[in-house]
């Protein structure tokens, strides 16, 4: 049965909203689409929301599995509030917004638990960095209430604050960027409701150092979730706290940022250590700190992506929380395009010219080099050997030598002999060691990637143990089309080239070649997974040594 309010409960609710007439601020000049979609917005969300007494989850979303986050009914308090705020919105000074705003509140403090905290269903249960994330979402409506002199819709969501405030000022975390997430929300929360505990977990959590390297990445290097969520962190701490110093991070962060974009906005993840590793998105999911920095620091670059993304991302509500997002941005500047930078730190090269993008993770990874012209884009370049079943080749290092750019690996393996005692199932694996090895068979791989005019040079070699099966994987993006190449009838998604191959998407064009085809044995023993999408293989024996160019149109 959907949810009714009483003529008393309805009564009350016109009554909060009258008594707000004025505002202690005025509304920043907004455009009329932002607005529109923040209602379309809340309209969305309010026909999500459930509205029956009887439902355990009253005032909650139910997400696409038909759980009950507690996190959803933040969603409620924040664009709600936005809306209700804001002349221009078909929901300024609802009765029936705040009623929904209620119902959210009461759903978040029924889902806290005794400490103060709520849960993730699918992972965390009496979570401090979910109450974070959450009490993040629900300071924002509380303060555009507040800060627009809407002082009844601000209180609607401090039972659940101040709790949640008690829980964050002892919680722990699980991840390097919790401390910040936690930190920022304990700094909005004590905005609102001043509390010394607050203050003082932060500056734990700050004495810790910040943990930000020489390339200007966070310790997850997650380009493409966890960079965002901190340096967002860092802006609301330093702007709540009064502590200009912690933008500095946020400063280096999107300098870095810079050098990791290909044509297009699109942002390098191969260096990320959580799941948006080989993920894609653009970097306009930075815009809040791009924005706020470009404003602060009349910073022209990060003003250029700020103002190509401001249409995508800018919301209502982080326009109507942070107004001085509002203010003029500076003069754009062009952004780095022609370059070559090494990050040792993050253990990467960059190379872009123009439209031409390529990334070469100097160790430790099997995708040691990806390439891209425009839309035409190599995702990876691997290869293994059936060499004992551990033939992938993963470099040990990769360095700069000269023009080259030189990825290597060795590796061996051999026979056990007989011990003088039993050897019981159970003690199998630990004997071994014990064990003299025989027969011992050796492998020498490597990889060496040179810029050559419009484009790149890549000399495979593999020397040592002789007649080894060896498979090079050329993986592209899906729904170009490729030429020169013959399918294989073995694998979905496999071509092999014998000579001269290319790949086309879009207005751009990747020629490669010449290829080899010695043998049809393109998914290796031991070898990693083919990667999704069309692979195109060279083939051959050790010794091997083959040299194939990258033409990038």
């Amino acid at each position: 049965m959907p949810y009714s309010p009483t003529r008393r409960q309805a009564l009350i609710a016109i009554a909060s909203t009258a008594s707000a007439a004025t505002t202690t601020s005025s509304i920043p000049d907004i455009d009329s689409a932002i607005v529109k979609r923040n209602d379309d917005a809340l309209d969305r969300l309010m026909k999500m929301q459930v509205t029956d007494p009887a439902s355990p989850w009253l005032g909650g979303l139910p997400d696409t599995y038909g759980l009950h986050n507690p996190g959803s009914g933040s969603s409620i308090l924040e664009v709600g509030a936005a809306a209700f705020v804001h002349p221009g919105s078909r929901f300024h000074r609802a009765s029936d917004v705040a009623q929904r705003m209620r119902l959210a509140a009461r759903f978040l403090e029924r889902s806290q638990s005794p400490e103060g905290n709520v849960f993730l269903l699918t992972t965390n249960y009496n979570s401090p960095p979910d109450t974070g994330f959450t009490a993040h979402t629900v300071c924002n409506g509380a303060f555009i209430a507040r800060h627009y002199g809407y002082h009844e819709i601000a209180q609607i969501s401090r039972p659940f604050l101040l709790k949640a405030a008690s829980a964050l000022a002892i919680g722990g975390i699980h991840t390097p960027n919790h401390r910040w997430v936690v930190s920022s929300a304990m700094s909005q929360i004590n905005e609102l409701y001043p509390d010394p505990r607050l203050v003082n977990r932060i500056n734990q959590w700050l004495a810790e150092g910040i943990d930000i390297d020489s390339d200007g990445q966070y310790t997850e290097r997650s380009t493409l979730t966890y960079n965002i969520i901190v340096d967002r962190s860092f802006v609301v701490l330093a702007s709540k706290l009064k502590r200009p110093e912690l933008l500095d991070p946020v400063r280096r962060n999107l300098n870095s940022m810079l050098y990791l974009l290909h044509p297009g906005g699109e942002v390098v993840s191969e260096i990320s250590h959580r799941q948006d590793l080989y993920t894609r998105g653009d970097i306009g999911r930075y815009w809040f700190p791009l924005q706020y920095m470009a404003i602060l620091d009349q910073n022209g670059q990060f003003a250029n992506l700020a103002q190509q993304y401001r249409d995508k991302y800018v919301s209502l509500s982080q326009l109507l929380a942070w107004p001085e997002l509002n203010k003029p941005l500076p003069t754009s500047k062009p952004l780095p395009t022609d370059f070559e930078k090494q990050m040792p730190a993050v253990g990467i090269a960059r190379i872009r010219r123009g439209l031409t993008s390529a990334t070469l993770i100097l160790g430790g990874n099997s995708r040691f080099f990806t390439l891209r012209q425009g839309d035409a884009v190599i995702n990876a370049v691997r290869f293994a050997s059936a060499f004992f079943g551990k033939g992938q080749f993963i470099p040990e290092r990769g360095e700069k030598r000269g023009n080259d750019y030189v990825f290597s690996q060795s590796l061996e393996a051999g026979y056990f002999q007989p011990v003088d005692r039993k050897v019981s199932p159970s003690e199998w694996a630990a004997v071994r060691r014990e064990r003299k090895e025989t027969q011992v068979c050796r492998l020498q791989q490597s990889a060496t990637i040179t810029e050559i005019k419009n484009g790149f040079r890549l000399r495979v070699q593999s020397s040592g143990t002789t007649g080894v099966p060896l498979a090079v994987e050329i993986n592209f993006r899906e729904g170009g089309t490729l030429e020169g190449c013959m399918g294989s009838s073995l694998f979905p998604d496999t071509s092999l080239v014998a000579a001269e191959g290319s790949y086309r998407l879009g207005r751009n064009r990747i020629r490669f070649g010449p290829g080899t085809v010695a043998h049809l044995y393109t998914q290796i023993r031991g070898a990693q997974d083919k990667l999704a999408g069309p692979s195109v293989y060279v083939t051959g024996y050790t010794p091997f040594d083959h040299t194939l160019e990258f033409q990038l149109d």
